[in-house]
């Protein structure tokens, strides 16, 4: 099946990008990086040339100074090899819900000449996997003008939407690197506690949603003695595995897709990406489908485990700047919120540690100036810190600075207290 599709060289395959282009970037593990590197080699005869994905790993030689002007990165979230460009100016940003960035592409308000992929060998019948990357990336896929791939047989294929006919893919190359793997970090003592009193929300049958990181780890660790647990979700790293092998996870109560794991993008250890290759337990969606309010609700006792980086005390959360400094993006934090809070016996959970690594406070007066609302006030419902569960919803203003207090680090409760005061005569 390899004969229906041309194998080109990494430089041949990107003679096709154009000054005043719009190339899209496979996302996350699936990072294409021998295309970027033959495309940024054409920086001397490109200009004007616009680069959006959402997250992406490892190094984007085209988010360099040196090629500004020449390379526009316009991401519609934001990684750690990027931050530093976007608040730069060198880089931009979307704000926008990771559900509706399909659309972008769909109504023609970004439409992509070209998209640079990575994928797995055709099958017998000539279809590529994407791998642990379907998220926007099918649709970027679909309306795009001309298709890049590196064809890698480290790309796991897994079930679901992300199969493309190698007819689908204008020119190719080979490659045979591993996929981005991320190290499993250990548990803090402070992540451990907020991973078992958010595990102590969670009910049996539940269906989950959660990231990546050291508190979606914590609380997956703390879930090994429930039961008939569910998971739709728009990402997932290696902390489920343990839980499918030892029964916990069985998806038999949901109603959307039951039995079946479901996300839209997997990153973690190469037994991760082991565990969803030809797994058909495992369906990767588009995220036009995960994150969709109206199907995550029509499962039971969705709870929705996120995160923030500061929680002002009438309940807004920031989770996507530090002040005027854009950390990450809206992503599909309010996507879950609002499905876990419609679906019947759902709970939203906003989880973060009580204070930074330097010791401020991340339960606030006021959010930072400049900072983003990610997730008002109004759509909120429980905050955990490691001191305790703060269940907002149907509290006054009152109420809520109260509550949220009482789950603050001890060493800034009193300032905190004194500010409420002042601003709700609470105390």
């Amino acid at each position: 099946m390899m004969n229906l599709v041309a194998m080109v060289s990494p430089e041949q395959a990107v003679q096709t990008i154009q000054s005043g282009n719009r190339v899209f970037i496979h996302s996350v593990a699936q990072t294409p990086h021998r295309l970027i590197a033959a495309m940024v080699a054409r920086a001397d005869s490109l200009t004007n040339v616009e680069v959006c994905h959402i997250h992406t790993e490892g190094h984007l030689p085209y988010c360099e100074e040196q090629y500004a002007g020449i390379f526009k990165p316009n991401a519609f979230f934001i990684g750690a090899n990027m931050r530093k460009q976007v608040n730069m100016g060198i880089a931009d940003y979307v704000p926008i819900f990771l559900s509706e960035i399909p659309l972008l592409f769909q109504r023609n308000i970004l439409p992509i000449d070209v998209a640079l992929i990575q994928v797995s060998p055709p099958d017998q019948h000539g279809f590529c996997s994407l791998g642990p990357s379907v998220d926007v990336s099918l649709s970027a896929i679909k309306m795009a003008k001309y298709v890049i791939a590196q064809i890698n047989p480290n790309v796991p294929r897994t079930h679901g939407d992300g199969m493309i006919h190698v007819k689908s893919i204008h020119a190719a190359i080979d490659c045979d690197d591993p996929i981005y793997e991320i190290p499993i970090k250990p548990v803090t003592d402070t992540e451990q506690k907020i991973g078992r009193l958010v595990a102590e929300l969670v009910e049996d049958g539940a269906t989950l949603q959660m990231g990546i990181g050291g508190i979606p780890n914590a609380v997956l660790a703390e879930l090994v003695h429930h039961q008939k647990l569910g998971i739709h979700t728009e990402m997932f790293s290696d902390g489920i595995i343990d839980l499918v092998e030892r029964g916990v996870v069985t998806g038999e109560r949901k109603k959307v897709l039951p039995y079946k794991l479901v996300s839209c993008f997997a990153m973690g250890s190469r037994r991760l990406y082991d565990f969803i290759n030809d797994n058909p337990g495992v369906t990767m969606k588009e995220v036009s489908y995960t994150n969709d309010t109206s199907i995550i609700r029509r499962n039971p006792k969705v709870t929705a485990i996120n995160s923030a980086i500061e929680v002002d005390l009438t309940g807004q959360v920031c989770a996507d700047t530090i002040g005027t400094y854009q950390y990450s993006g809206v992503g599909g934090q309010m996507d879950f919120v609002r499905g876990a809070s419609l679906s019947e016996g759902g709970k939203p959970i906003i989880a973060l540690p009580s204070v930074t690594k330097y010791g401020e406070s991340k339960i606030v007066p006021f959010l930072k100036e400049g900072a983003g609302v990610t997730t008002t006030r109004a759509h909120v419902h429980y905050i955990v810190t490691e001191y305790g569960v703060a269940n907002l919803y149907g509290k006054n203003l009152r109420q809520r600075a109260h509550a949220l207090i009482q789950i603050a680090h001890p060493d800034h409760r009193e300032t905190l207290e004194r500010q409420a005061h002042e601003r709700f005569r609470v105390f």
